[in-house]
């Protein structure tokens, strides 16, 4: 039998734990973090999951402390995973294992290394992403790849929808994958990392909709960050704006920045390009906004995004 460590977090961490164990492998520690107080928790516990197996846990606050190797090397393990966790592992880590340090990233590398790569997929209107199995080194993303799965992005999916479809690709990754890494057979495929980029962590702030962008972009940062996410968001005369939820909708006579407007009972973006979006979910100044409110939420008739 084949021993393990785990770092997982999330859906991801949730469901291939659930991998692991459903192969066999005896799972020695799970490390995960604390539920932070002021973040929206819509997904499953790994802590939860491993405690109903029986599997010790704990939640340092930093795992690249000697105390935590010590732990994990304690544990004798041949292989150390880590499925959605979100700190970086260092050297003393991933040699605290005998046989490999391995990580799920939600993306097909060597596309969007880094942080939150569904997001920055959807953002970028990508038509599809995937899950992908890799040996880990010191540098993010970027060691051998074991196996990836790709899951499709559709026009009007949301970053929600898609990584619901990447949590199944990875179970089903990490799942055909196991029985050649215990026996030693699984290939190891180095990227080619000038076929894709590295990107960052997104916060809040980085929701702020671009007033001159074209009416697809728009679209597509909406739904990279519509619930539950924070929202795109713009700051007009009548207070904050946040759109939740559009769908394209031909064009209309092109705005110098975008605008919300009102017409035949429903709300529309125009854009600066000409396109324009319905809206079908929106806030103003913290109350729901539709056609029947506008006015009187807005101020008029039509609102622009630039202030």
């Amino acid at each position: 039998m084949s021993r393990a460590v785990v770092f997982a977090y999330h859906n991801v961490g949730v469901r291939c734990l659930k991998a692991l164990i459903g192969r066999g492998v005896e799972v020695a520690l799970v490390v995960t973090h604390q539920d932070n107080p002021n973040e929206n928790i819509w997904f499953q516990s790994v802590a939860q999951t491993a405690r109903e197996h029986g599997i010790p846990v704990i939640t340092p606050d930093d795992p690249n402390t000697p105390e935590v190797a010590a732990q994990v090397q304690a544990c004798q393990a041949d292989f150390l995973f880590s499925f959605y966790y979100r700190h970086m592992l260092k050297a003393p880590l991933l040699e605290a294992v005998t046989r490999g340090a391995y990580n799920m990233h939600g993306s097909l590398l060597p596309k969007y290394r880094g942080r939150v790569p569904i997001n920055w997929a959807v953002i970028h209107g990508e038509t599809e992403t995937g899950a992908t199995l890799h040996q880990m080194n010191v540098k993010p993303d970027n060691g051998p790849i074991v196996d990836q799965m790709a899951v499709p992005i559709l026009p009007d999916d949301s970053a929600d929808e898609v990584f619901a479809k990447v949590t199944v690709a990875a179970e089903m990754v990490l799942w055909r994958s196991l029985p050649g890494l215990m026996d030693g057979s699984a290939p190891h495929v180095q990227q080619d990392l000038s076929l894709g980029g590295y990107f960052g962590g997104r916060k809040p702030e980085d929701g702020r909709i671009d007033a001159q962008a074209p009416a697809r972009r728009l679209h597509d940062f909406v739904r990279a960050l519509t619930l539950p996410f924070p929202g795109a968001f713009a700051d007009t005369r009548a207070g904050r704006l946040l759109l939740w939820k559009t769908l394209p909708a031909g064009s209309a006579a092109p705005a110098a920045a975008a605008e919300l407007y009102r017409e035949d009972g429903r709300l529309w973006l125009r854009c600066a390009d000409g396109g324009r979006l319905a809206v079908l979910r929106a806030e103003l100044a913290g109350q729901a906004l539709d056609a029947g409110n506008f006015a009187a939420l807005a101020g008029g008739d039509a609102l622009p995004l630039g202030g």
